[in-house]
């Protein structure tokens, strides 16, 4: 689970082999919003406007959708998720986690209608809802 604390700025990611959705998100609100969809070609994203991203949003940490099947084993894409993963840790020294994405893709269809200009963004915002909505909650003062 997340050992940190305070407010961040996160990027979340839905990884796939011809598209890639990105959405932000905030710790202190717990909402994520999503932001667009990148073309990838062969799992690879222009790696310049992944960096435009991140400049602009500056994340403290990068979420990205890992799903499973449903007995909970490893899916299919699972290694090609971890070697995006690896690769944005490497590229941008920022802290990479993982998150249950089993269904995201399906509730971000029907949010959005199977539109292919949004599903991606709006599953990768899904994606970061569950990581936000997983921290632990902030502890109050006692006055």
């Amino acid at each position: 689970m997340n050992a940190h604390t305070g407010i961040e700025t996160v990027l979340g990611f839905d990884y796939g082999e011809r598209r890639i959705g990105v959405a932000v998100g905030q710790t202190l609100t717990r909402t994520a919003n999503p932001l667009r969809v990148l073309p990838a070609h062969a799992g690879q994203p222009d790696w310049d406007e992944v960096r435009r991203l991140i400049e602009t949003w500056r994340p403290a940490r990068l979420i990205v959708g890992l799903p499973s099947t449903a007995d909970g084993a490893p899916h299919p894409v699972a290694e090609a998720i971890r070697r995006f993963g690896r690769r944005l840790h490497g590229r941008f020294g920022l802290a990479v986690e993982y998150v249950d994405e089993r269904l995201s893709s399906h509730e971000a269809a029907a949010l959005c209608g199977n539109d292919p200009a949004q599903l991606d963004a709006v599953a990768a915002g899904l994606i970061l809802e569950t990581w936000l909505m997983e921290l632990p909650q902030p502890r109050r003062e006692q006055t």
